[in-house]
């Protein structure tokens, strides 16, 4: 991917709108930012409340280096959290970004079984474009609540095949995503997936069992976004250099790891 480009700036919003139950869709124009992203990355969004000085990291959803447009699907906290204040801007608000941040997936796979896991399935999105646009041929498999819940279903499955999972069976097969990676004996050559940590575990297993990689996004509370605080740290199975403890910092060394070097 070269050297990573990462930018602190203003951002417009263009869009935004409520798509699920505490789930909003971002549109910004951040030109720069834009045009560095790859799949798998998270930006730092700075909101107004000054009450509220640690930035709110959300993952990239997709990005248009052409327009300049960057996407970004996000769950809603609690009423006085920051990520409810983003939800309320306006069009034409104005934000604080800085990004991308992190590292990113893989993309020299020909086959790559693209797994999401409830906020986890937006950097799905991106990827799978990626991978369309590069002649491969993604799959995607996308675990849900329930029906209410399938934001971004439907705009994934115009991109590639995709399989479904609900905790209550309302639609598709009721279960997990690794049931479904069971249950359906999806070929691939690399499991990709963002989601839950006991999500990823059982990603990890599978993968193990038929002797493929698993690259996997950690979701961790995130303090600066650019590896200083040391607050987002997950346990790795080799030491570091460096500090000579099995840690590795989310923000900084991830939030895209093989699966082999972290503990689920």
């Amino acid at each position: 991917m070269g050297e990573k480009q990462t930018s602190y700036g203003i951002a417009e919003i263009l869009s935004q709108k409520c798509i699920a139950d505490g789930i909003y869709d971002l549109c910004l124009y951040a030109p720069q930012i834009a045009e560095a992203a790859v799949p798998g990355q998270f930006v730092n969004v700075y909101v107004g409340d000054a009450s509220k000085l640690l930035p709110r990291p959300i993952s990239i959803c997709d990005a248009d280096a052409k327009e300049g447009r960057l996407r970004l699907v996000y769950r809603i906290g609690r009423k006085e959290s920051g990520t409810a204040e983003l939800a309320a801007c306006p069009v034409g608000e104005i934000l604080h970004l800085m990004g991308p941040l992190g590292s990113g997936f893989p993309m020299d796979y020909d086959a790559p079984l693209l797994v999401g896991g409830g906020i986890g399935i937006p950097p799905m999105l991106f990827l799978a474009k990626k991978y369309k646009e590069a002649g491969k041929r993604p799959r995607i498999v996308c675990g849900y609540r329930d029906r209410k819940s399938m934001y971004l279903y439907e705009e994934l499955c115009e991109i590639t095949d995709v399989y479904a999972a609900t905790d209550d069976g309302s639609y598709a097969m009721q279960g997990t995503v690794v049931d479904v990676l069971r249950g359906r004996n999806l070929p691939g050559d690399v499991i990709l997936a963002c989601g839950p940590k006991g999500m990823l575990a059982g990603i990890k297993d599978l993968a193990a069992e038929r002797g493929i990689k698993a690259f996997v996004s950690l979701e961790e509370r995130m303090a600066c976004g650019i590896g200083a605080c040391l607050a987002c740290v997950c346990k790795t199975t080799e030491e570091d250099a460096h500090s000579h403890v099995h840690l590795a910092r989310v923000c900084k060394d991830g939030p895209v790891f093989d699966a082999d070097d972290v503990i689920l």
